[in-house]
């Protein structure tokens, strides 16, 4: 094989493995964050399975829609009022309690849903939110 025939082979080589690594990426970590609801508020994202445990409980019973702890108060319009989480139209967003284990009321622990399969958690009242990843 001359010099000539083996640098072609070797470029088309080369391109082929940039080409596949293009599509693996979008498969592989870089992709499967883009898959999250949310992901594109800017907003940092926390895994499901990293956050207290009674926020998984509090998931579990939106899903399965119930009962909530405090029927009246869970699944409320969430206003949004702080401006924290993206700008909606009124009735987007939901929100529900996640208790917090020895408080005697509601606690600031809370889980805000939106239309889109959005799914943000508060543990300070709104001051601040994470996009959670349920797949985590």
């Amino acid at each position: 094989m001359t010099s000539r025939k083996r640098i072609s082979v070797a470029l088309v080589g080369l391109i082929a493995l940039v080409v596949i690594g293009w599509f693996v990426r979008d498969y592989a970590g870089t992709g499967a964050r883009q898959a999250v609801p949310g992901v594109g508020s800017g907003l940092p994202v926390q895994e499901l399975s990293a956050l207290p445990p009674e926020v998984g409980q509090t998931w579990r019973l939106i899903t399965t829609r119930g009962p909530f702890p405090f029927p009246g108060k869970d699944g409320v319009v969430f206003g949004n009022r702080e401006g924290v989480l993206p700008r909606q139209d009124p009735g987007y967003y939901h929100e529900y309690t996640v208790p917090t284990p020895g408080s005697s009321d509601r606690g600031a622990r809370r889980l805000v849903t939106g239309a889109h399969s959005e799914l943000y958690y508060t543990g300070d009242h709104y001051e601040s939110f994470v996009v959670v990843d349920t797949a985590g």
